[in-house]
């Protein structure tokens, strides 16, 4: 296996002209900088990047910590983030927990034995806060941490112009369809905005959540029906989740209910699936690129000893479609 004293030979350089150039320190002539490459093409020399970060202090590698990868909202967030962080030369280590408090733990410890720069984290566990006590930079993703930054969509107002777009529809009774409310989370202000609405334009409402640690459509398919069986009449749904609302769908399709005619509908993110599913869904829209960007720009800063801003609150947008 080549070694940097063989390129520094093979280059008629030193090793430390070699060394610079791979750390891209210091001045170096282009023609000096191009022999090197040459060299080390020739020779399919491999840096050392272990040893290469401990020289730089910097190891250029964001830990990204995230629920479920196969859920569509964090499939393309962790792709903006992955883009984002390529674009300013840092690679990601993606860390699926499957909202696994023990997993995740183990992620974290094995995300500071590679020395990473940073991490963004999306937990959905209880226990999250527990073991965050790390002297990394740290960015959350729509969660609350004491002392640590995070970005989130405006889910108040989301939580709004959903409830009082269904009211607007001539909704006479409506369901909201939370998360778990003991999760410490921006989504919960989305449940508080359609309790304030509902309750000022006095219309009848229920709200019902789904449990901790499950992203399932059969599971939200069960409590769809649930919320049927006890309140046929139900007009009009704010549901927390895309997912949840085409399981909404789902459901009114087997129990015959007509979409927009008897039940309207609205969801939250705006994941591709919401424009694919029959009829097409009634969405607040998440930035969920500009989520991405702000994380990476927050980590970055931190990394860079800046203090950052803890509340980063991005604008959403009403998609109205075929479910109202």
């Amino acid at each position: 296996m080549p070694t940097i004293k063989d390129v520094a030979k093979k280059a008629g350089v030193t090793v430390t002209t070699v060394s610079r150039v791979l750390n891209n320190r210091g001045y170096i002539s282009e023609v000096t900088r191009k022999k090197v490459y040459e060299a080390m093409k020739e020779l399919n020399y491999q840096p050392n990047e272990l040893a290469r970060s401990l020289y730089r202090k910097k190891s250029y590698l964001i830990g990204l910590l995230i629920p479920n990868v196969a859920h569509p909202f964090f499939a393309e967030l962790t792709g903006y983030i992955e883009y984002y962080a390529y674009q300013e030369g840092y690679k990601i280590l993606l860390c699926n927990s499957g909202q696994d408090s023990s997993k995740e733990k183990e992620y974290i410890d094995m995300l500071k034995r590679h020395q990473v720069d940073g991490i963004i984290i999306g937990s959905h566990t209880l226990e999250a806060e527990q073991y965050l006590n790390v002297k990394l930079p740290i960015v959350a993703i729509d969660r609350y941490y004491s002392n640590i930054p995070y970005v989130a969509s405006d889910n108040y107002k989301g939580g709004i112009l959903a409830t009082k777009l269904l009211i607007q529809k001539g909704c006479k009774k409506i369901a909201h369809i939370s998360g778990p409310l003991i999760l410490n989370t921006p989504a919960n202000n989305r449940y508080k905005a359609f309790k304030e609405v509902a309750t000022q334009e006095n219309v009848e409402y229920f709200v019902v959540e789904t449990k901790l640690n499950r992203f399932e459509i059969e599971e939200y398919k069960k409590i769809v029906r649930g919320l049927f069986k006890e309140h046929p009449d139900i007009d009009g749904i704010f549901a927390s989740g895309d997912l949840i609302a085409a399981s909404v769908i789902s459901v009114a399709k087997e129990l015959n209910k007509k979409i927009p005619q008897d039940l309207k509908i609205v969801g939250y993110d705006d994941i591709n699936v919401a424009n694919l599913v029959v009829p097409s869904l009634t969405t607040v829209r998440q930035p969920i690129k500009e989520i991405a960007r702000k994380a990476i720009e927050l980590i970055l800063r931190q990394i860079d000893g800046e203090k950052v801003e803890k509340e980063n609150i991005l604008p959403i947008t009403l998609i109205e479609r075929e479910t109202t």
